[in-house]
């Protein structure tokens, strides 16, 4: 049995009998040809597509079932078709099912694509988020997204191949706008054997214009899985990997007067990450020798470094241009002439770097630069390893370690502060409230959003440590607030 008679024969199972059916990137038409073999009630069969040899190829396939007559399919670009308006003459139930694009809208844009919808940050992101690259988008998601709104007020199914990413921000988008969702499943497929893409990936299905009270999403380990492996569901706002961990430590969540800092971007590895060479000396990325002043060097620890076991150990050097965003580096030229001349040398890597973080600000600027990234002690982890491991970062031959924009990290005036920090998001209360909230198959699992989610006084509070919580927190960096209520919340269990 074929992909696509699987994905028929679980809709059957459900009980999804549609009247009509579309496929909105129908491709030669296997999914299509399936579902008119599957499901005989169906009154009108749509197949849209945008290349003309696919068009062909689909419309001799219908001929040949002898299913011209309820079927058809057309040339037509998805994002320039009158979607409402063709929606409201189907008869119901109605079923979309398909496999849209699994790019991004940078990828089409780099493609060239004229096949892309309207370039439009759709999710409303604002400031940084929308500059630097969370406005991006899947392709499938818009589509996704776009479908949900307009059959709200009919009665569907959508039944969509597309990343597990995406149908968890569609479901999420669903239920926080409280469109009318049922039922609502992911079953597991494998996307390097169907479509050799090395992505995470499900079939999504969901029911529109019955509404649940639970706002919960059964995840299958596969199509053919009849119990599921799990569920991630809706609640206070957020999406949630594991239900039973968040209502156990929900009261956790708050506002922290802890904010985790991303490291240092630069986007110019290899001129401003320096290696020690073999005479004590520096070498660039290139491997030439560099000969600069110690005043804008720093050690520093990548990613890697901080999710590698043990204690993390700088292994290069970065050159800090400024020591907060947009300060003037021309002071470089007097207080550091030959680090000025190494940088003016690679001026045009520089001034081809793409972000428009870059744009109008003063030559050799780096970015998610402050008092923070100077703090000689820090709570760091990895953003791009898939594990809540916390490290300690110390001062590294007589200077602060910085970290790259890979990394998270909180900063610290103390090195008991630091213990205390690390001892407390290492805690097997910390462990499980973030495990509540967080998806492994996601590109970066671990991002800012999942970290400050959590209130460490509150967690001080449930391990029996806030007189050393308040006593550390009090000086240098940070200062924690009185608590203004009494905290009502779960103990840790043993």
């Amino acid at each position: 049995m074929g992909l696509a008679d699987e994905v028929c024969a679980l809709l059957s199972s459900r009980g999804v009998a549609p009247g009509s059916v579309v496929e909105p990137t129908c491709g030669v038409g296997n999914l299509l040809v399936a579902t008119l073999n599957a499901f005989p009630d169906i009154r009108v069969a749509h197949g849209m597509e945008v290349n003309e040899a696919y068009v062909g190829v689909a419309r001799a396939r219908i001929a040949e079932l002898g299913e011209s007559v309820r079927a058809r399919v057309e040339r037509a670009n998805f994002f320039e078709a009158d979607w409402p308006s063709w929606i409201a003459g189907l008869p119901e139930p109605i079923l979309f099912v398909g496999n849209p694009p699994w790019v991004t809208s940078a990828d089409l844009g780099y493609l060239k694509s004229h096949n892309i919808p309207e370039k439009a940050n759709f999710h409303g992101r604002a400031g940084l988020d929308a500059i630097t690259g969370k406005s991006n988008f899947d392709i499938s998601e818009w589509m996704l997204v776009k479908l949900m709104s307009w059959l709200e007020g009919r009665r569907a199914t959508i039944a969509m191949l597309c990343k597990t990413a995406v149908a968890r921000k569609v479901l999420l988008f669903g239920w926080q706008r409280e469109f009318k969702i049922g039922a609502a499943a992911m079953h597991r497929i494998d996307s390097a054997k169907h479509f050799g893409a090395g992505v995470d990936a499900c079939l999504f299905v969901c029911e529109i214009g019955g509404a649940s009270e639970r706002q919960v999403c059964a995840v299958f380990p596969s199509l053919r899985a009849t119990s599921p492996s799990g569920s991630l569901g809706h609640r206070d706002g957020a999406l949630i990997a594991d239900t039973g961990l968040y209502d156990r430590w929900k009261s956790l969540v708050g506002e922290s007067h802890y904010k985790w800092r991303s490291g240092v971007k630069h986007d110019c590895a290899a001129v401003m990450e320096l290696a020690r060479a073999e005479d004590g000396g520096f070498i660039d990325g290139e491997g030439r020798s560099v000969d600069i002043e110690g005043r804008f060097l720093y050690p520093m620890l990548k990613s890697s470094d901080v999710a590698r076991e043990g204690q993390p150990v700088p292994r290069r050097w970065m050159i800090v241009t400024q020591t907060f965003v947009g300060e003037d580096t021309g002071r470089i030229a007097k207080s550091a002439p030959k680090t000025w001349a190494y940088l003016s040398r690679h001026r045009a890597r520089f001034d081809r770097r793409a972000s428009s973080i870059y744009k109008g600000k003063p030559p050799f600027s780096v970015f998610g630069v402050g008092d923070y990234t100077f703090s000689p002690w820090k709570v760091a982890i990895s953003g791009l390893y898939k594990k809540l491991d916390f490290k300690v970062i110390g001062p590294f031959a007589g200077k602060p370690v910085v970290l790259d924009d890979t990394c998270y990290f909180l900063p610290c005036a103390s090195e008991a502060e630091a213990q205390l920090l690390g001892r407390l998001l290492g805690s097997s209360v910390a462990q499980e409230f973030f495990s509540a909230f967080v998806f492994w198959d996601a590109k970066r699992p671990i991002t800012t959003d999942l970290l400050r989610r959590l209130d460490l006084a509150r967690l001080a509070v449930v391990l029996g440590v806030e007189e050393e919580f308040r006593e550390h927190c009090q000086s240098g960096l940070s200062r924690a607030p009185e608590p203004a209520v009494e905290l009502a919340v779960a103990r840790p269990r043993g």
